[in-house]
């Protein structure tokens, strides 16, 4: 239970101490299951007091005194549960991003796969998904890249970027950075594409509006569909976080839609070799992608 009024002894740091609940192991199954049910989060048995820490502060402010409460409303309140799940996944998301990561994919895609793609003369747009862009660094660096090599001059090529937490799409829709998303970013690139602004730095609105920002949960197949039917995926860094039959389902739903010869490009640290069958790996440009099979292997 939570008090509702100080004991006389209360001391300053006490009184000024955030408060937390505690979670059973019974609680922790339940919603830590409904969790990776709607988002594809997964947390093992070692993580409970994580998701203790994580949620306490949001389940107080809710006017909650329990875990199990809360577990209730998410699972059976429809019309707050859709709200309040908004919380849920901006409470729980990893938003550990930067300009110019992982620039070997990047590079592979602009130095081989949009060539390659065009070499037969295309009239199509080559369509590229930031499968979870969080405030915008990886689409944006992509742009960046593109546009360095001259090719939004010279063929058409759509850019989407999605995320599953509004509050970071709308965070990246205003391309505004500090100083540490750019740490990797190379000096010319920072003075060619964003303004300084006090002690923060805003992208060219140009390169911005190069990108269409929308919400979408990996794990919902019809939030998805629009926008996995792109010839390119870099999903990266996200599976770390998903269990086995989440990004089985997730993997499958992006080779059903994909056209043939898509290009799946996930985290340097993640691997699909013993989740599915549907993609290939194979080494292009000096970086390695997953490439769809032309028929999924019984």
């Amino acid at each position: 239970m939570i008090r509702t009024s100080e004991p006389k002894n209360t001391t300053w740091e006490t009184r000024f101490t955030t408060p937390t609940l505690k979670l059973s192991e019974t609680e922790f199954t339940i919603l830590r299951d409904l969790i990776h049910e709607h988002t594809g989060i997964f947390y093992q048995n070692n993580k409970r007091d994580l998701l203790e820490d994580k949620l306490s502060p949001l389940i107080i402010e809710r006017g909650f005194s329990s875990f199990l409460d809360y577990y209730y409303l998410l699972k059976y309140d429809n019309i707050e549960a859709n709200q309040e799940w908004k919380q849920v996944t901006d409470t729980l998301r990893v938003p550990e991003t930067f300009f110019w990561r992982e620039m070997d994919q990047i590079h592979g895609l602009v130095d081989v796969l949009v060539p390659q793609y065009f070499s037969t003369a295309r009239t199509e747009p080559l369509r590229i998904w930031s499968a979870a862009c969080s405030s915008g660094e990886e689409p944006l660096s992509i742009a960046m890249a593109l546009n360095e090599a001259g090719w939004f001059d010279k063929v058409p090529i759509e850019i989407m970027a999605s995320d599953i937490s509004l509050q970071v799409i709308r965070k990246a829709q205003q391309g505004i950075y500090r100083h540490y998303a750019m740490r990797n970013l190379p000096e010319n690139l920072r003075a060619k594409y964003f303004q300084r602004e006090q002690d923060s730095w805003r992208i060219s609105p140009t390169l911005l509006s190069r990108i269409k920002w929308k919400t979408a949960n990996l794990t919902t197949k019809n939030e998805i569909a629009q926008l996995a039917f792109s010839h390119v995926i870099f999903c990266r860094n996200v599976f770390i976080y998903f269990s086995d039959n989440k990004i089985r389902q997730t993997v499958q739903a992006f080779f059903d839609f994909m056209p043939p010869q898509g290009y799946l490009f996930v985290g340097s640290s993640e691997s699909l070799l013993k989740i599915t069958t549907d993609f290939e790996l194979q080494e292009i440009g000096g970086a390695f992608v997953y490439v769809k099979r032309h028929k999924r292997e019984q």
